[in-house]
């Protein structure tokens, strides 16, 4: 055996991917995906492959499409919750925080457009049996209810249920936002008028009655 090399052992294949928080990554381009394709089109399996990772790797963050779909949506509402919470909390709360908190709820959905399709799609099989899910979309609506309420105890708007006046608020919200998001609103200064209108209209419809 005298002048042949010794064997050497075969390295393992080397994955594409080398940073360190690979949850975040699946994350990531899972919204790039929805973003361009849509959740529909969205697989487990191609966002792996996309980074150059294994399936196995795959399975130790996210279970299937569903829990990578809640993961993002969790995301969202969370973020959701503390732009709206800073909106309040930085224009002194009353009408004018009230007012504040419907633009960056706007603002939120056009700069997170991959993340709103996912909370309100309905593309999450029993989203009410996920309790992180739920519990975060519960806090961003919390939010609104209680900046209702606050202004219901300093006599600004009326008082009728005050979560009735959160899902009106929210309905109004939420149209604008998929509309513009949608690309339905694109005329120049057409999404800046529409919101306005919508503000002046609840201002006026939540006046209190005196």
């Amino acid at each position: 055996m005298v002048g042949s090399s010794p064997s050497r052992p075969k390295k393992k294949p080397v994955e594409r991917y080398h940073h360190g928080d690979l949850r975040r990554a699946l994350l990531d381009e899972a919204l790039r995906t929805i973003q361009a394709h849509g959740a529909n089109h969205l697989t487990l399996r191609a966002v792996g492959g996309r980074l150059g990772v294994s399936r196995s790797a795959l399975y130790r963050h996210f279970a299937d499409k569903q829990a990578l779909l809640a993961a993002a949506a969790c995301e969202g509402f969370r973020m959701l919750r503390q732009a709206v919470a800073d909106a309040w909390e930085h224009n002194g709360h009353g009408r004018t925080g009230f007012e504040a908190m419907a633009k960056s709820y706007v603002q939120f959905a056009v700069a997170h457009p991959s993340h709103y399709r996912v909370m309100f799609g309905g593309f999450i099989e029993s989203a009410t049996k996920d309790e992180d899910l739920m519990g975060e979309a519960r806090a961003a609506f919390q939010v609104l209810v209680d900046a209702i309420v606050d202004q219901q105890n300093n006599g600004l708007i009326r008082r009728d249920d005050p979560v009735l006046i959160a899902r009106f608020t929210w309905a109004l919200v939420h149209g604008i936002s998929m509309l513009v998001i949608d690309g339905q609103l694109r005329e120049t200064g057409q999404r800046e008028a529409v919101e306005q209108y919508a503000i002046e209209r609840i201002r006026t419809s939540l006046a209190a009655v005196v």
